[in-house]
């Protein structure tokens, strides 16, 4: 029993980082761009732009539906952490904290402002601007498609 109350409290540790992490990067960067701030070289620029859609502006203006998209998926992992606390690593419980952080970091945003802050922008290919919660979005599920892959043994 005690084993499981430590996994739920380093998940909810490692969340609580990460929406912190994304939440205030977030902040600080769009801050430091509407007060003059630019940076631009051959690997990424910071470009401010408000996005009402999900990745690629896919769904634009569709606030509602991802809203609910989110509340699902969050709601989803919780609901499978609890399910399968006892057997889950805690290498897993990161990454599924990091998903879960940046799906909430652009949940929050949603709700309070009605538009994600995206502000990163790769310079060498042709790819949609992304912010920090994008990121841990996308490393949060590679790695559990990685850990998924590896547990079995392909």
């Amino acid at each position: 029993m005690q084993k499981k109350v430590s996994k739920y409290f380093y998940f909810s540790l490692c969340f609580a980082f990460f929406v912190f992490v994304t939440l205030y990067v977030s902040d600080w960067i769009v801050s430091q761009l509407m007060h003059g701030f630019s940076y631009s070289n051959n690997l990424l620029s910071l470009n401010y732009v408000e996005n009402t859609g999900a990745a690629f502006s896919l769904m634009k203006d569709s606030r509602e539906i991802l809203i609910i998209a989110s509340v699902v998926a969050i709601c989803g992992i919780v609901a499978y952490i609890i399910r399968h606390i006892s057997t889950i690593s805690m290498k897993t419980l990161f990454f599924l904290a990091m998903l879960s952080a940046g799906i909430g970091g652009n949940l929050h945003e949603r709700i309070a402002l009605g538009f994600v802050r995206d502000y990163i922008e790769l310079n060498f290919v042709d790819f949609p601007v992304f912010n920090v919660s994008d990121i841990f979005i996308n490393l949060g599920v590679v790695a559990v498609v990685i850990i998924i892959l590896l547990k079995k043994k392909l």
